[in-house]
């Protein structure tokens, strides 16, 4: 009956995408002085759900290594995306301002899937008379 549960894997591809999108932000941050860096980004986690709604109506998908057939999901596998601007010789596309407002919504994101997982767990607790 509670075998599988959408809420719990979507908070985890939630959480997981957030801090990836925190690995990546550090690294910009980190490469803030390096020559020639484009700053990188990931796709929204919105937009990865929107695609991979749209891109299997119907197919199978593989949410273990073990499957044999079936596509990968592609919740846990978030792509990164580089911001395109023109540079000149000695300049790189960072701009720490925007990395720290892009850190505060990734750990608002984070802050968010732990909150759906906290409150799914509560309800289903609640479901099965524990309180």
């Amino acid at each position: 009956m509670f075998s599988k549960l959408n809420v719990f894997q979507l908070a985890h591809a939630m959480a997981t995408h957030a801090g990836k999108r925190q690995a990546v932000i550090s690294a910009n941050v980190a490469n803030a002085d390096t020559p020639g860096y484009m700053a990188k980004d990931l796709v929204s986690f919105r937009q990865l759900v929107e695609s991979a709604e749209a891109g299997r109506p119907d197919t199978m998908v593989a949410s273990r290594t073990r499957h044999l057939n079936g596509q990968s999901s592609s919740l846990l596998s978030a792509t990164e995306a580089t911001t395109s601007s023109q540079l000149s010789s000695g300049e790189n596309s960072v701009s720490l301002e925007t990395e720290m407002l892009k850190a505060a919504e990734a750990k608002r994101e984070h802050d968010r899937a732990l909150a759906i997982y906290k409150s799914s767990l509560n309800i289903l607790r609640t479901s099965l008379g524990r309180s």
